[in-house]
């Protein structure tokens, strides 16, 4: 070992290293350096949160990489608190490899990728949501007028989304980012972070409405982790269940594959059923992403049909901002 290699630090040492593999595995940094595991656990974790190391990967298998050093990080130190905190709060990027990549890390990344500015970008982006935040209300955006100018008949006596699906040319909103790759992936832990988020709202709507019954939309398209169910386990309200089921048919046609508004009802009003006995005065519909509202206007003129409650009260983790046009990813 020469004197050069002696006179570095351990993390230097380790940049060296990863300069020269690109990547590497904790275990193969312990034997490199010859220090203990929890050593070289130290060292990395200061790395990772001084930015000159990333990581990918999740337990047991895990690779470290050197963070490049780019013109969007440069430009980020130009960007005032302000800015940087609602960026911090409110920007989610799921890369195309799996990666999560949030807040003013995230938002680089992802000025870095679509070639923009980041400084011009963040005040843009910063703009951009206030301007939708502008339609909420204690949290809640209110969809009664968007119903109220696409259905003829409107089942629902409220509709409430948590948040837009996507906003203008930044895409997908942290929650719509989050919903889209919960129901992809079949994450629970992801489903728990959702949650865990949207739980608040969903107790004070409970709350303020006096809700009495609880129904869940069910899925159309099988997968081995369900996200309403996961859903309804983890928000552990205390209130009823309504029974609410998906018709099984010959060729399963999900909502998301059709286009025309009058099909979409069609498939809905034949395809849910509220097998339901109990009586209730306000129910509460869920939902997690709203395109056209059929499915949840279709069940609540259900219930009040069958006499099953007086009130119904939507709720959506997210919905479309232009219409109600299809959100057909999720």
């Amino acid at each position: 070992m020469n004197y050069e290699y002696m006179k570095k630090t351990t993390s230097e040492k380790i940049i060296g290293y990863l300069q020269e593999k690109k990547q590497v595995t904790a275990n193969e940094l312990v034997d490199y350096l010859l220090i203990s595991e929890r050593a070289v656990f130290k060292q990395l974790s200061n790395l990772l949160a001084e930015g000159k190391l990333r990581k990918i990967g999740k337990p047991p298998v895990v690779f470290y990489l050197l963070e490049k050093e780019t013109p969007a990080k440069n430009e980020s130190n130009v960007i005032n608190n302000d800015v940087r905190k609602i960026i911090e709060e409110n920007f989610l990027f799921i890369t195309p490899t799996g990666e999560r990549r949030q807040g003013l890390d995230g938002f680089e990344y992802w000025c870095e990728r679509t070639n923009q500015k980041v400084e011009k970008t963040a005040s843009e982006y910063v703009k951009t949501l206030k301007k939708y935040n502008a339609f909420k209300k204690k949290g809640l955006i209110n969809g009664m007028d968007k119903f109220g100018t696409t259905f003829k008949d409107v089942g629902l006596d409220e509709i409430f989304y948590l948040d837009f699906y996507s906003i203008e040319r930044f895409g997908k909103t942290k929650l719509g980012q989050l919903l889209l790759y919960a129901k992809q992936s079949q994450n629970k832990s992801l489903i728990r972070e959702l949650t865990t988020d949207i739980k608040p709202r969903v107790d004070e709507i409970i709350q303020k409405y006096k809700i009495d019954g609880v129904g869940f939309i069910p899925p159309t398209v099988k997968r081995e982790v369900q996200f309403m169910k996961e859903l309804e386990k983890n928000l552990h309200e205390h209130v009823r269940r309504l029974s609410i089921v998906k018709i099984k048919t010959e060729i399963t046609v999900p909502q998301k594959t059709l286009t025309k508004l009058s099909d979409r009802i069609e498939n809905a009003k034949n395809t849910i059923i509220v097998d339901e006995r109990g009586i209730f005065e306000n129910v509460l519909l869920i939902d997690d992403a709203v395109g056209s509202g059929a499915t949840l206007n279709e069940t609540a003129l259900q219930i009040k049909q069958k006499g099953i409650a007086k009130k119904v009260i939507g709720l959506s983790i997210t919905g479309s901002f232009k219409g109600f046009d299809v959100i057909s990813e999720v």
